[in-house]
């Protein structure tokens, strides 16, 4: 299960939509549709959060490129919206390498070509490359100038969302979409 609302900068405060990602296919379709709530340039925060799992925040400003915090890339990596978040640059990986070894470089016996069984065998946890660790990635400064500083949301676990609420004064508007 999982929650995702929009929360939306205005002059007059914040204003929060609940929001489905059924139709959300990229990063670039999540940040469109923040942008969408707020017709003025303001900042857009989509929160989302996976079961007490994991939480993640985008933050789009304008038509700046969107920041983005993920709270435990593993867990996220298992959703498919914590994928949508979880960009090459994000993860720090080579745009556009894949996770599953190309077939071409394949042996019959299923190795690499060069790399023995027992080099296979050695790397249970994969390629640095392609293990994605139970840690947070991302920028835990996404949201310092808005009364959460980076170590602040480094240590947020359980009702992460609400706290953040609690930060940015719009724990009644948040709940109201919940």
């Amino acid at each position: 299960m999982y929650f995702a609302a929009l929360l939306a900068r205005t002059e007059d405060g914040w204003e929060a939509s609940d929001t489905e990602l059924d139709d959300v296919e990229t990063l670039s379709d999540l940040a469109d549709l923040a942008r969408e709530a707020s017709p003025d340039d303001d900042t857009v925060l989509v929160l989302i959060e996976q079961e007490d799992a994991w939480f993640g925040v985008v933050r789009v400003d304008g038509e700046d490129d969107p920041r983005i915090y993920v709270s435990d890339a593993a867990a996220a990596q298992r959703s498919a919206y914590g994928e949508l978040l979880l960009t090459d640059e994000l993860l720090g990986r080579d745009p556009g390498a894949d996770d599953v070894a190309d077939l071409d470089s394949l042996d019959l016996d299923g190795t690499e070509d060069g790399e023995s069984e027992s080099d296979e065998d050695d790397g249970e946890e994969g390629d640095a490359g392609d293990a994605v660790a139970h840690s947070p990635v991302g920028d835990s400064e996404i949201l310092s100038d808005l009364g959460v500083n980076g170590k602040e949301l480094l240590a947020l676990d359980g009702d992460a969302l609400g706290t953040i609420a609690d930060a940015l004064g719009c724990t009644d508007v948040l709940e109201s979409v919940r």
